[in-house]
């Protein structure tokens, strides 16, 4: 997804991945013999958190564990794993990239781990299933004016070219940052500038908590403030599956 040619054998079988939504997804393809390694981020599934061999986290990596486990192939992410040791990595094994700005990036990934692992039914039904889901999604009745908290000190948002705004932007809401790239960091003053109406704030990769809704509303005091389960925002994987039905119970609360 970078551009980039990865030579693999057919259906590597000793694979490392240093994604943790993309760790669940190679469960649910049914790669549990093949998959070797992990990060201590990759939770899902807990079967696997607690039994595959951890090679760090996803960006401070523990080369001499991946050496000493020689993978076929490591599956990374432009986004979760830094440009100097995924350029590393690349220099010894295959190193297949993901770089996921929306719902359509993620189906096409899912659909490129099948055919790398030779599992392309299970992601062909897998795709087709999420694909419908956010097809069937129904939209909230007004464009709520919304911003997504990433991280505190500073203060970090979701931008526009990223998938947390894409959710947001199906879910039938504006984020309000839509304009700017990436995860701005922002004052909450700047938010008020914005007209922000609701408040996300993400359990994750901050762990977000309630005593952190009164610190906002005191600047922002006419902004709805809530927290949300940041891996059904965030995780472009199989868990966009079980995204679907939150997204709904989330909207119709509002």
């Amino acid at each position: 997804m970078m551009g980039n040619s990865v030579e693999v054998s057919d259906h590597p079988t000793r694979i490392i991945s240093l994604v943790p939504s993309q760790t669940e997804l190679l469960c649910d393809l049914g790669l549990d013999d093949e998959v070797i390694g992990i990060t201590k981020f990759c939770v899902h599934p807990n079967e696997w958190f607690r039994n595959k061999k951890r090679v760090g986290g996803t960006k401070n990596v523990n080369f001499k564990i991946i050496d000493e486990l020689q993978p076929d192939i490591i599956i990374a992410n432009k986004e979760e794993n830094t440009r100097e040791q995924v350029e590393q990595l690349a220099g010894k094994y295959p190193v297949w990239v993901s770089d996921i700005k929306n719902v359509a990036d993620a189906l096409q990934m899912i659909m490129a781990m099948g055919e790398i692992t030779g599992k392309v039914d299970r992601a062909t039904l897998l795709a087709d299933e999420i694909s419908i889901g956010f097809g069937q999604l129904k939209q909230a009745g007004s464009p709520r004016r919304v911003a997504y908290f990433i991280w505190r000190d500073p203060w970090m948002c979701a931008g526009g070219d990223t998938f947390i705004s894409d959710i947001i932007e199906r879910m039938g809401w504006y984020n309000v940052l839509k304009n700017e790239p990436r995860y701005p960091q922002i004052s909450l003053e700047y938010l008020a500038d914005l007209s922000v109406e609701l408040i996300l704030l993400s359990s994750e990769p901050y762990p977000f908590k309630a005593k952190h809704i009164a610190e906002i509303s005191a600047v922002l005091p006419h902004a709805e403030v809530q927290l949300v389960d940041g891996e059904m925002f965030s995780w472009y994987g199989s868990r966009m599956k079980h995204a679907i039905t939150y997204l709904s119970e989330l909207l119709i609360k509002k």
